[in-house]
């Protein structure tokens, strides 16, 4: 493991380890014990695509075409806005969801979703294409050893996210928890949506 590989696990995975949408849709699918391969796959898949993007010279292209972050993030910011309040409308209603029988949801539809928080969330190509682009980009030919790095740290924290889940199912066995998550959910999305609209200000 060289000094290059370990940087780039390092660096993604504080930039990953972090409370937001996509880590939010993931983890609830897991608790659900539905599509979780194909959605940790699919996340840390789309990591590796924008983690390399960056690296191969996308990520200078993109700091300087402010236009296309700001697509995204009024794109980003709307569909977040409508995920909450589907999440606050299950909160509030206390739907009786269990794991055995609750919603199903299909896998186009997940993948779908997934894919909606992962490229309307500019956030996403700031840390990905961006940030880890160019820091791997200084490293003259360590960097697609910087980038394996990244996209490793990916792969072990969305599985990990998703199967871990698992051990939290006797406490989401009762259907009181599924309310707190969801709203717990609402909020976070609610407050990335703000964040997102309010952008410039901040």
């Amino acid at each position: 493991m060289t000094e290059h590989f370990l940087t780039g696990l390092l660096t993604s995975t504080a930039l990953i380890v972090a409370i937001g949408a996509q880590n939010a849709y993931v983890l609830r699918q897991g608790l659900r014990r539905q599509h979780v391969l194909p959605l940790a796959l699919f996340c840390s898949g789309s990591d590796a695509l924008l983690i390399f993007a960056g690296i191969a010279g996308l990520g200078a292209l993109i700091a300087t075409q402010p236009l296309l972050l700001d697509i995204a993030r009024y794109g980003g910011g709307a569909f977040l806005f409508w995920y909450g309040t589907h999440a606050a409308r299950r909160a509030l209603l206390g739907e009786q969801l269990t794991l055995a029988d609750g919603e199903t949801v299909s896998l186009k539809r997940a993948l779908i979703t997934c894919a909606a928080f992962t490229f309307l969330n500019p956030h996403v190509y700031l840390d990905t294409v961006v940030l880890l682009g160019m820091l791997g980009g200084q490293r003259g030919d360590g960097r697609w050893e910087f980038g394996a790095g990244a996209v490793l740290a990916s792969f072990l924290w969305f599985l990990t996210l998703g199967y871990g889940a698992r051990l939290l199912v006797p406490l989401f066995a009762k259907p009181v928890a599924w309310r707190v998550l969801d709203a717990g959910i609402a909020l976070l999305m609610f407050g990335l949506s703000a964040s997102l609209l309010l952008w410039p200000a901040t």
